[in-house]
């Protein structure tokens, strides 16, 4: 893995991919903030060697890099799941990439459901902790020693700077930011009543098809990361009603603008 993630480095430093500060994974439905973004360089992941190819419709599968806030930023404009068929280390690939072009930090979003019932939809959790049901890790590979510690600790997987950040600039801007657990799932189902039932039970907040592995491979490279859940609909197991998948998008694309304030206003002080 490490030939492959030089090679896919070495085109990005030559498309003008250089030096970034900050790496951003942008989630389902959450593309808005490109549109703060000084670009300097785009390149599509199908022309990235050995990058996976987005295949979800509502992801753009581009690596977009640039100046956000006067910082360099390298931004995943969409990001790959296990439900696509990749296999864990598929899906970290790119966090490892970034990483080896220079980033310090990473910032992560997705959408998700709430299991909370105080957590509404339109609203935004910061993610204090996560449970990973995904029945895998993007560690369990032969040579992941090569890269970095086979055994992470996991006791603080969020870094508790950039989350303490995120509340008070919340609290300046009047964002209402809940803070939880969120677990992720495989997908691309989503839940029964009793899947969200037993979610309830072991704590979850907020459920997705996400983010997990690109926290435990942050882990394994030291890189400091936090990230934000845009709620995009309700699970309440005694009265689930029937989601659609328009309506979760157009939801993270409304409720967007709070979590592009939050990343802005972080971003200015790292």
């Amino acid at each position: 893995m490490k030939e492959k993630i030089q090679e896919s480095t070495k085109f990005l430093e030559e498309k003008g991919f250089k030096n970034p500060q900050i790496g951003i994974i942008l989630g389902t439905g959450l593309g808005q903030l490109i549109d703060e973004i000084s670009i300097e360089a785009v390149v599509s992941y199908n022309d990235i060697p050995n990058f996976p190819t987005a295949t979800v419709e509502f992801h753009k599968g581009k690596l977009i890099f640039g100046s956000l806030a006067n910082k360099k930023v390298v931004v995943m404009q969409g990001r790959f799941h296990i439900y696509e068929g990749y296999n864990m280390q598929d899906v970290t690939f790119p966090v490892r990439v970034m990483h080896q072009l220079g980033i310090k930090k990473l910032l992560v979003s997705n959408a998700s459901g709430s299991v909370n019932p105080n957590f509404k939809k339109g609203e935004l959790m910061l993610i204090d902790d996560h449970i990973n049901l995904l029945g895998n890790s993007p560690l369990a590979f032969k040579g992941v020693d090569q890269l970095g510690e086979r055994f992470v600790d996991m006791s603080a997987p969020y870094d508790a700077k950039m989350n303490k950040a995120f509340e008070n600039i919340a609290e300046t801007e009047q964002i209402k930011l809940h803070k939880g657990v969120y677990t992720a799932l495989l997908g691309p189902q989503l839940e029964t009543r009793a899947e969200y039932k037993m979610l309830q039970i072991l704590g979850t907040d907020t459920v997705g098809m996400s983010t997990v592995p690109e926290i435990i491979v942050a882990n394994h490279l030291k890189l400091p990361v936090a990230a934000v859940s845009v709620i995009t609909d309700e699970a309440n197991p005694k009265d689930l009603k029937p989601v659609d998948i328009k309506e979760i998008i157009a939801m993270a694309e409304k409720a967007e603008p709070n979590m592009i304030v939050l990343f802005k206003e972080l971003i200015k002080t790292i």
